[in-house]
């Protein structure tokens, strides 16, 4: 069976004075603290949350 594909998302940007849909799709991602790395599956949902949050998350390629 084909391996899941995978996507790691960093934080760069602070929630802080963000409006409030922005500081709950950090935390929906599982980020809340500033560099915190996560791997997540990479799914439309998640580039989606992607997408809104340019300015704060940005993807680690090893």
């Amino acid at each position: 069976m084909a391996e899941k594909k995978t996507i790691k998302l960093r934080q760069i940007g602070s929630p802080i004075r963000r409006p409030k849909i922005q500081r709950q799709i950090l935390i929906g991602l599982g980020l809340n603290k500033m560099h915190k790395v996560v791997e997540l599956q990479d799914t439309p949902e998640v580039r989606g949350a992607l997408k809104k949050l340019p300015h704060m998350v940005e993807v680690v390629v090893d």
